[in-house]
């Protein structure tokens, strides 16, 4: 399966507590394979297998943590 990977703006995540919280979130989601959080950016980089997982349950799971994605 080719993996996929997308770029997530979301705001509200400050420190390194907000890092582990996005990050532990979207990799116990099915077909995750790789989470990248920058803070400096507001991004969350996702590298997933799209027959497993898609980008509206990943911004459903930052949602979730209480974070906003943007985009």
């Amino acid at each position: 399966t080719k993996m996929e990977k997308t770029t997530l703006h979301v705001e509200g995540m400050s420190c390194q507590h907000c890092v582990k919280a996005v990050t532990g979130a979207l990799s116990a989601l099915p077909g995750v394979a790789f989470v990248s959080v920058d803070l400096a950016c507001k991004a969350v980089a996702v590298e997933y297998d799209p027959a497993k997982t898609s980008t509206d349950q990943l911004k459903a799971e930052i949602e979730d943590q209480g974070y906003d994605v943007i985009a």
